[in-house]
């Protein structure tokens, strides 16, 4: 449950700084602050460096730029907070396309209900402005579901490695495109208050560490069917948060919408950790 407060939470930390600091220039401080956390932690992987740019550059850059880009244009971040979690089902979708899996009717049924629900909220007059930001965070969702598929091929390096070698791919990228295409957020880093700061560290430590480093840890020690239900609520308390403190409007449309997407994320969760907990078939 903290890790799920954590997650919610972030929008918030990532919505103030993007505006203030700029989408890009807040992504390459972000992991600037990840990489002096995790440096200790860096170490070369024989045979699997290769793996490891590439995860950095899709799960790092691609990932969180898009994401930050999406926050910055979005005045309704609880519709792109929902929108976010289409990551699940397209994770469900390579994973029969890219490593042929097999699944059933539930979750092809789950996942229609996902996109069915962000078309809806797509036709809602009250985010018709929304258009650029939804679009930049399916896309968003396409490179986390891209990027699951290759943090498989990184299970043996140790988490805090990954991370360290992510932020270390992910810094200059995110530095250049900043430098490229807000000139003036890298340089002005010397005015950011330090409220900025405080809402940087928390994506960084808590969000990044914390978050994805105590799910590991758990995923490790108890069965996948108890602890990922247990981050379901995690969309429904990010657009509590977007409601409540950010000021985004919630619609009828908006409502029917997002329930069609969770109600979908939340049986490809559930229906995925009963598939991967089952005990294999006998010979």
């Amino acid at each position: 449950m903290l890790i799920t407060l954590i997650w919610a939470f972030n929008i918030v930390a990532i919505k103030y700084t993007v505006d203030d600091v700029g989408p890009l220039t807040a992504v390459t401080l972000r992991y600037g602050i990840l990489m002096a956390v995790c440096l200790p932690w860096l170490r070369w992987q024989p045979g699997r460096m290769g793996a490891l740019v590439a995860t950095g550059l899709v799960a790092g850059a691609l990932f969180m730029g898009l994401g930050a880009l999406s926050f910055a244009v979005a005045t309704n971040i609880s519709a792109i907070s929902i929108a976010g979690q289409l990551g699940i089902p397209f994770s469900l979708l390579l994973g029969v396309f890219v490593l042929k899996e097999r699944i059933r009717w539930p979750r092809i049924l789950a996942v229609t209900l996902s996109v069915l629900g962000v078309i809806v909220m797509g036709f809602d007059p009250a985010i018709v402005d929304e258009g650029l930001a939804l679009w930049l965070m399916v896309a968003a969702a396409v490179c986390w579901a891209v990027s699951n598929l290759m943090f498989r091929s990184l299970a043996d390096v140790p988490m805090m490695t990954t991370q360290a070698w992510l932020a270390l791919v992910s810094t200059p990228v995110m530095a250049a495109a900043a430098m490229i295409f807000e000139p003036h957020g890298l340089a002005n880093i010397g005015h950011i208050s330090l409220e900025n700061w405080s809402w940087l560290f928390y994506s960084a430590v808590l969000a990044s560490l914390v978050g994805h480093g105590g799910m590991s840890w758990l995923f490790q020690r108890y069965p996948v069917a108890t602890v990922s239900p247990l981050s379901l609520p995690t969309p429904l308390l990010s657009v509590f948060f977007a409601v409540t403190i950010l000021g985004s409007t919630m619609t009828n449309q908006m409502m029917l919408g997002g329930a069609l997407t969770l109600i979908g994320v939340a049986i490809i969760t559930l229906r995925t950790a009963r598939v991967k907990t089952a005990p294999a078939a006998q010979p």
